[in-house]
């Protein structure tokens, strides 16, 4: 679904969302990495857990995200009928220094989780194999 026109009101709401430089990162978190949590917003951003909760908070009031539980992790994602303006928005800060530090600080933070996750199974898998030899 597509929003075809704005209220006065929901204009307002979403011009002073995007009025905050730490809700501008969150939000370009979010639209190049498809969903998030607040730990992982946190690191990357080097936010206080609070200061994370706020901005989100304020960014799902005005409309322009959703959350979903998984277990004890909130992850928060762009509501699709605001991607197309969220998508315009950023369309003219490809470029902003600290907007692409964030997303490099995050595609190395992913990185190293996923190496650790082969560590981790490449143990298990030897644990395996050296008990089944002691059998």
């Amino acid at each position: 679904m597509k929003i075809k026109n704005f209220s006065l009101t929901f204009s307002t709401q979403l011009f002073k969302a995007l009025s905050d430089e730490a809700r501008v990162r969150i939000l370009f978190q979010l639209y190049h990495n498809q969903q998030m949590c607040i730990a992982d917003l946190e690191l990357v951003l080097d936010f206080t857990q609070t200061k994370t909760s706020r901005h989100l908070l304020y960014l799902k009031n005005a409309g322009l995200l959703h959350s979903r539980r998984t277990d004890q992790w909130i992850f928060y994602y762009i509501k699709d009928e605001m991607r197309d303006v969220v998508k315009y928005f950023f369309r003219y800060m490809e470029k902003e220094t600290q907007l692409n530090r964030d997303l490099e600080v995050y595609r190395i933070m992913l990185s190293n989780r996923e190496l650790a996750a082969y560590k981790v199974a490449v143990l298990q898998e030897r644990n395996r194999q050296s008990s089944h030899f002691g059998d």
